[in-house]
């Protein structure tokens, strides 16, 4: 037991360093607010809750905003506290709903949970935030609440759940097949595996034909 806690600290480490590699490449999507950046380090840390817990989830937010903070951010202290809070929300609540039924239904249910719980704090956060650091008036920032910030959080959202379910089984195989984490107590069907990558796939296909039409792009 004390072996595999020691991997599950590697794994989580190796997690931590791929979230904020892929936090670097984050995209502008909303040309109304070019400081919202589109990124897919949620994607890791769900997984990492969907294979230890919750609490992984917090800790690999809170190390990866910390990282950014004195590495990328150019929102200082404020947007590290946002930044925390959103991929916490996000990661932590699809995690928890995980853990207690773990299945393809728990897993979906806790992302589709874990986007409403983001998408609603996000908006009272930018409401409340956004102003001070942004040093604009809360006048402006709330005429962008519907048309900005909910598709935006609801896009990374839906985004980064649809990446989630993709990568958690070949990740989790490849760990057990290395021997980085313990045999699985039951197996999973192919099939839905399958369908699971399809319905993540049209999801992403979806929402970036949604992005390019925001954009003016189709």
């Amino acid at each position: 037991m004390t072996n595999y806690k020691t991997k599950n600290m590697v794994i989580m480490a190796m997690l931590c360093a791929v979230a904020f590699v892929i936090s670097v490449f984050g995209t502008s999507i909303m040309p109304s607010a070019p400081f919202l950046k589109l990124e897919f380090k949620d994607a890791i840390i769900v997984v990492a809750g969907f294979m230890f817990g919750p609490l992984a989830s917090l800790g690999m937010t809170v190390v990866v905003a910390a990282i950014e903070l004195f590495t990328i951010s150019e929102a200082g202290v404020i947007g590290m506290m946002m930044n925390i809070l959103s991929t916490g929300a996000f990661a932590c609540t699809a995690a928890s709903v995980y853990r207690k039924y773990r299945n393809m239904t728990g897993a979906v249910t806790g992302l589709i949970s874990g986007i409403v719980i983001m998408t609603g704090l996000m908006i009272l956060w930018n409401y409340t935030m956004t102003p001070i650091y942004m040093g604009i008036d809360r006048e402006i920032v709330a005429g962008m609440l519907l048309p900005v910030f909910l598709p935006f959080n609801l896009l990374k959202g839906f985004i980064n759940a649809a990446l989630a379910l993709m990568l958690y089984k070949p990740l989790t195989t490849a760990l057990r097949k290395a021997r980085l984490m313990p045999p699985s107590e039951k197996k999973g069907k192919i099939s839905v595996w399958f369908g699971t990558l399809i319905v993540s796939a049209v999801v992403i296909a979806t929402c970036v034909l949604i992005i390019l039409a925001m954009n003016g792009k189709i």
